[in-house]
């Protein structure tokens, strides 16, 4: 005899179990991508159109989340940068607070992903 409910609940727990394992990595990183913006800045809003409504939804976004910060205000405490934002965007990938990847300037949709994926990638290599 055939249980189609089961076999539908089976995917179901699956695909829970997929999300929880997926959350779990992202959280243990401890990633976070900060944006440095400022009002007027053109290719901070190209990004906000053409990637900031996606990023969320994406690996890139579940792995490092997103905070958004004016590049002309203080620092949140436990932030620790190699150097200032001058530009803007720019994009800094930080770890328990420290830098540890950064992107300057918005390149366009193809590349920024591109770049973004580079960037992760060499912050998960352990260190040598």
């Amino acid at each position: 005899m055939e249980y189609p409910f089961a076999r539908a609940a089976i995917r179901g727990m699956a695909a829970g179990l997929a999300v929880a394992v997926a959350a779990g990595a992202a959280s243990a990183s401890d990633f976070r991508l900060l944006m440095f913006e400022q009002a007027g800045c053109i290719y901070c809003m190209r990004w906000d159109s053409e990637i900031g409504p996606a990023y969320p939804n994406t690996e890139q976004g579940e792995i490092a989340p997103l905070t958004k910060l004016n590049i002309r205000d203080e620092l949140p405490d436990g932030i620790e940068l190699d150097r200032a934002a001058y530009l803007t965007p720019t994009f800094v990938l930080i770890r328990e607070g420290a830098e540890v990847g950064r992107i300057e300037g918005y390149p366009g949709p193809d590349f920024f992903w591109f770049l973004l994926d580079e960037v992760i990638e060499r912050a998960e290599q352990p260190e040598s």
